[in-house]
């Protein structure tokens, strides 16, 4: 059963996107900036000093971009790995996916709080490692420590991986993801001052944000447990190739 590759390429940047965002990572943002980067609070939002480090602040957001995508991407392969081994049984692993799917996106939007599920495997380096090695592996630590509001959307693009019946397509899905989630990162590190402004107006549609992420796990679901990204796809091909 071959994935339409162009829907499928567009969920998972909006998955990025959308783990970006996300109650337990976008309050994060000034201080993996600062500790990355380590530059003070001060001297980030100070327009003087910020043009001078913007050259160090672009290499270690690179740095620690390229960190949490290696391992996004190798669970992606790791997946669809799995997925080439269990290949006779992806019919049963689709629609239950899109079952699991669709659970995680209920308990998303907070119609019910599965226990399992608040809690964080998250992996803290007290003190960074020295230089721009240290922001790679920071990026590490980001990802192997994943957080719940990052985990169920980020388990989503893994569950389509697996159904997938070509190798490649997991690694392709968790770069998008990647992307989706290091492209406003960077651009925040870039423009702290600009991304600290629009945070506080972020900041008051944070349960909106939860709510629309939760509804977009439980679309994926669907779409996963009826077979309908085929579908979809053809529809879109009407226009792309008329």
């Amino acid at each position: 059963m071959g994935q339409p590759q162009e829907i499928s390429v567009l969920i998972a940047f909006l998955g990025g996107v959308l783990s970006f965002v996300s109650p337990c990572v976008l309050p994060l943002i000034p201080s993996y900036i600062t500790y990355i980067t380590g530059v003070s609070f001060k001297d980030l939002s100070d327009a003087g000093t910020r043009a001078k480090l913007r050259w160090a602040t672009a290499t270690h957001s690179l740095l620690f971009i390229a960190g949490f995508s290696t391992v996004f991407v190798l669970m992606g392969a790791s997946a669809s790995y799995l997925g080439q081994l269990l290949i006779r049984y992806q019919d049963w692993l689709m629609k239950g996916g899109g079952v699991l799917i669709i659970i995680l996106g209920i308990h998303f939007t907070g119609l019910i709080n599965l226990p399992f599920l608040q809690m964080e495997r998250r992996l803290e380096l007290r003190k960074k490692p020295l230089g721009y090695l240290g922001s790679f592996l920071v990026g590490i630590v980001f990802a192997a420590g994943w957080t719940p509001c990052v985990g169920p959307i980020l388990s989503t693009i893994l569950l389509y991986a697996s159904t997938s019946r070509s190798f490649t397509t997991g690694v392709l899905l968790l770069m998008v993801y990647s992307m989706g989630l290091g492209v406003p990162f960077f651009l925040s590190s870039l423009a702290f001052n600009s991304f600290l402004s629009a945070f506080e107006k972020i900041r008051r549609y944070m349960k909106v944000i939860t709510i629309v992420s939760g509804l977009f796990l439980i679309g994926i679901g669907i779409l996963l447990l009826t077979d309908a990204f085929r579908e979809i796809n053809a529809y879109l091909n009407m226009f792309v190739n008329p």
